[in-house]
């Protein structure tokens, strides 16, 4: 049990000094986060699983506060309405029920964060697709190597890591840090 414990602790640990190797990604979503918000858009965010409970995250993050006193952001986890979500699911199909959200919520100078610890996930790469046909800026939160939902992003953070467990860590962990980074933009305008 000790090793395994052991084990887990160094792989976190080598992902996130593998993610403070290279913070670019990081400073240019927090940056078009902070202009979206800024211009008077507002941030979508889905993903499926652990990254439903990270989309309800960060958003719950920007609506309220994460550090310090601000105005409210603007954001949304499409996650999080179980009627839309069993409506959209029983009537179209489980792959769309992102995808309908950006239609109907979704308007240029908004901005998509799309989580998918394998980059994936169909209804989160219809979301994609459908928020850059709408004119939203999408940010995608993707593991290693990005998937077929790279390609539909405009910027892109890739976690630094091909285990699921510790893809879902530097993701949690970049979405704190660019929260802060907002935030603080925020507060200062």
């Amino acid at each position: 049990m000790e090793d395994k414990i052991s084990s887990a602790i160094k792989k976190h640990q080598a992902a996130a000094a593998a993610l403070a190797a290279d913070t670019k990604a990081i400073r240019e979503i927090a940056d078009a986060l902070a202009r979206t918000v800024l211009a008077g858009g507002k941030i979508l965010v889905c993903g499926n699983g652990g990254s439903a409970a990270d989309s309800q995250h960060i958003a719950g993050e920007l609506v309220g506060r994460f550090k310090k006193e601000r105005r409210a952001i603007a954001a949304l986890s499409l996650t999080a309405d179980t009627s839309i979500l069993t409506c959209l699911g029983n009537d179209y199909g489980f792959d769309f029920v992102f995808e309908r959200q950006v239609e109907a919520l979704g308007r240029p100078g908004d901005l998509l964060i799309a989580i998918s610890t394998s980059g994936s996930s169909p209804n989160v790469l219809n979301a994609a697709i459908k928020a850059r046909e709408t004119g939203l800026t999408v940010v995608g939160f993707l593991g290693h190597a990005g998937g077929p939902i790279l390609k539909h992003c405009d910027l892109a953070f890739l976690a630094p890591e091909t285990d699921t467990p510790r893809v879902q860590e530097m993701h949690i962990l970049a979405a704190h840090i660019i929260c802060e980074l907002v935030e603080d933009a925020i507060a200062a305008a």
